[in-house]
């Protein structure tokens, strides 16, 4: 989040309509940060030093949002309204949930890293697409749309399957492949299903999504 959060700094180079460029860091920040954890050694304290990143990530949105200090190019890059209030919000429940993925699972289990994938990847083109596309709109819930629901079961269950394969590679957990994938297509349907479902003031989709990925994955995965 600290690079990606430059987004809109750059949009001279690369001109972002707002939603858009909030969504990329939204997908890109926590997928990058899963992507890295096999950098870390193999020591017991490695999945600490990896949650030192979202840390100060939310050191910084905790004072920014109480307006302690003021960096308006990330307020611009992850808010929806430009209201400093909002990084004590969803961005923030974001960052919690990448340091809980880390400490609690890290990269020897799949609950943290569908957690992230269904929260950065699911949950991210669900956005964009169902902004895009999303006219028809579900019947319990006129916030979102059919196509945002179908990209969100989609893009969650493909970016799960891609990093479960990816830390299988590299020897950190071994999961039989017919069985994983209609596991993993299960663990994405439910989260599929808490994201559409009206959101709260307390309760956002950045934790709604993780939290019952995580709940899932743990009786799938164990």
């Amino acid at each position: 989040m600290v690079l990606l959060s430059n987004l809109n700094r750059s949009s001279f180079l690369f001109p972002l309509e707002q939603n858009l460029s909030r969504k990329l860091v939204h997908i890109l920040s926590g997928l990058l940060f899963l992507a890295c954890w096999p950098i870390f050694s193999n020591s017991a304290e490695a999945r600490y030093f990896a949650a030192i990143v979202p840390f100060v990530n939310c050191v910084r949105l905790v004072i920014n949002g109480l307006s302690l200090t003021t960096d308006a190019g990330l307020v611009k890059s992850v808010t929806r309204e430009g209201n400093p209030r909002e990084l004590l919000k969803g961005p923030l429940c974001y960052v919690l949930i990448l340091i809980l993925s880390a400490v609690a699972f890290w990269r020897d289990s799949p609950v943290g890293i569908m957690s992230l994938a269904m929260m950065c990847g699911g949950d991210g083109v669900a956005d964009i697409i169902g902004r895009r596309y999303g006219k028809r709109k579900l019947p319990y819930n006129q916030q979102k749309s059919w196509a945002g629901s179908i990209s969100m079961f989609t893009f969650g269950f493909l970016i799960s399957i891609g990093m479960l394969n990816y830390f299988t590679a590299l020897g950190y957990f071994e999961l039989d492949g017919s069985s994983m994938v209609g596991r993993v297509a299960l663990v994405s349907l439910v989260a599929t299903i808490v994201e559409s479902l009206p959101t709260t003031e307390v309760f956002d989709d950045n934790l709604s999504v993780p939290l019952s990925t995580m709940l899932v994955a743990v009786l799938m995965f164990g």
